[in-house]
């Protein structure tokens, strides 16, 4: 009985120290997201002739306005994410741009769901989903500009509060 209680108060102590470390996934996810988007958009921007004749390539309609409209929404939006700024609205559009890319450069190698789930353009999708329900987290600009009323980031969640034991 005494080595079942010590493992339920080791459990605790755990779940306690986890619930502190609340603030690091999102803000992990919104660095690593971001930066790829910000690299990436700055990257398509610095050769745009080339993009545009890859977007031309895959048939995506008015590649000369498409090409530049998606470089600079990943490099503006990939930003955003970065710093926690509008995160929630911010990941709507690199989702699009992530599930356009799947859906027209990747198409060839998708042959099973296993493919899918092992593309890098889905794995940011469901980092970017997840920013989209949970928020920019703590450490943000939205939370930092909330104020208390949650215009901006993450509502407060069940993990901040404190619990009792």
């Amino acid at each position: 009985m005494r080595l079942l209680h010590s493992a339920m108060s080791l459990h605790a102590r755990g779940v306690d120290l986890l619930a502190r470390a609340d603030w690091l996934p999102p803000l992990l996810a919104r660095i690593t997201v971001g930066w790829i988007f910000i690299e990436s958009g700055w990257g398509k921007l610095n050769n745009l002739p080339k993009v545009i004749e890859f977007f031309r390539s895959l048939h995506i309609p008015a590649p000369e306005l498409q090409a530049p409209f998606a470089a600079g929404s990943e490099l503006v939006f990939g930003f955003t994410v970065l710093i926690g700024f509008c995160t929630r609205l911010s990941t709507i559009p690199l989702m699009v741009i992530m599930t356009v890319a799947i859906i027209t450069a990747k198409r060839d190698d998708l042959t099973t769901l296993s493919d899918l789930f092992a593309f890098p353009e889905f794995l940011y999708i469901l980092l970017l989903a997840w920013l989209l329900v949970r928020g920019a987290g703590t450490l943000s600009l939205d939370r930092l500009l909330r104020r208390g009323d949650c215009p901006h980031g993450a509502a407060p969640t069940a993990a901040a509060a404190p619990t009792a034991h």
